[in-house]
C-alpha cells in the first residue's frame, strides 16, 4: 500500500463524509500491520515501528495511527508498553491443568523465560471461602500473596494465593527471595503437592488487572480457582489466577 493510494482513498472517503474517511484510513493501516504480523515481517515479541514512522509511511496523522494500533491491541495482536513502544503479542501459551500444575515448569518447557514477582502481600483473616478451601476456621490468619507471572517478560497472569499463616508465617519473604511457589512450599516442608480441584470461568478484566497485565480494561480474562494439597491430603494453598485470554490457552488434562 503506497502513500499515494491512501491519500487518494482519503479524499474519496472525504466526499462520503469525514467519519468514513477516518475509518477507511485507520482500518487499512490496521489490516496492513495485521498482514505483516501474519507474514512474519514483525516477529512475535518484536517492536513495531514508532507512531511517527508509521504516520510518515502512510501519509496520515498520529491520531489515525493510534486508532489503528488501539484496534490491534483490542484484538490481542499487539500490546503497548508506556515509554517503550508497541510490541507484537506472542502466540498463546499452551497451559495444561492437571494433578501437577507448575507455572515454572510449564513456561520453561515451552522454551520461554519464566518470571514471577511478588507485588503485594498481607496477613489477614480468612474469608469463609478461603477458610473452607484451606480446612481452617473462618477468620483464622492466612498469608495472602499477590504475584504477577510472566513468560519472556510478557505478563500472563495475576495470581492471588492464600496460605495458612500458622504453618507458613514468613511465606512472603520466602517467595520474594525464591520467586517460586514450589520452592516456597518446599521451604516449609511441603516437598510435593498436587491439584485437588480447579474451576475455570471467564470475566472482563477490572482496571487493576488490566493495568498489571497490560490489557485494555474490559478485555477477557480466564479465572482459575484452585486448591492444592500436600501428599497427605492436607490443603496448603488456594489460588485465584487471572490469565490473559489472548496469551494463554488452558488445556485440561484427564
Amino acid at each position: 500500500m503506497t502513500i499515494r493510494t491512501l491519500e487518494r482513498d482519503g479524499k474519496a472517503g472525504a466526499r462520503a463524509g469525514p467519519a468514513t474517511a477516518g475509518v477507511m484510513l485507520w482500518r487499512r493501516i490496521a489490516d496492513h500491520i495485521e498482514h505483516a504480523i501474519a507474514a512474519g515481517t514483525y516477529a512475535a515479541g518484536g517492536r513495531l515501528p514508532g507512531e511517527i514512522e508509521i504516520a510518515d509511511r502512510f501519509g496520515v496523522n498520529r491520531h489515525t495511527v493510534r486508532r489503528a494500533l488501539a484496534d490491534l491491541a483490542g484484538r490481542g495482536l499487539v500490546r503497548a508498553e508506556r515509554g517503550s513502544g508497541t510490541f507484537v503479542e506472542p502466540m498463546r501459551l499452551a497451559y495444561p491443568i492437571g494433578t501437577r500444575t507448575r507455572f515454572s515448569e510449564i513456561v520453561g518447557s515451552a522454551g520461554r523465560e519464566v518470571g514471577g514477582r511478588l507485588i503485594g502481600h498481607a496477613q489477614e483473616a480468612a474469608s469463609a471461602d478461603v477458610a473452607a478451601h484451606l480446612g481452617l476456621k473462618e477468620g483464622a490468619p492466612v498469608i495472602r500473596l499477590e504475584v504477577l507471572r510472566s513468560a519472556d517478560r510478557v505478563p500472563l497472569c495475576c495470581a492471588t494465593s492464600w496460605l495458612p499463616a500458622q504453618a507458613m508465617p514468613d511465606a512472603a519473604r520466602i517467595y520474594r527471595a525464591r520467586r517460586s511457589m514450589t520452592a516456597t512450599l518446599a521451604h516449609f516442608g511441603v516437598r510435593d503437592y498436587r491439584r485437588k480441584s480447579t474451576r475455570v470461568s471467564a470475566a472482563a478484566a477490572d482496571a487493576i488487572d488490566a493495568q498489571r497485565l497490560g490489557l485494555a480494561p474490559g478485555r477477557l480474562i480466564l479465572l482459575v480457582d484452585s486448591i492444592d494439597v500436600a501428599s497427605d491430603g492436607r490443603p496448603v494453598l488456594t489460588t485465584r489466577a487471572r490469565f490473559s485470554a489472548d496469551r494463554v490457552e488452558l488445556l485440561v488434562e484427564t
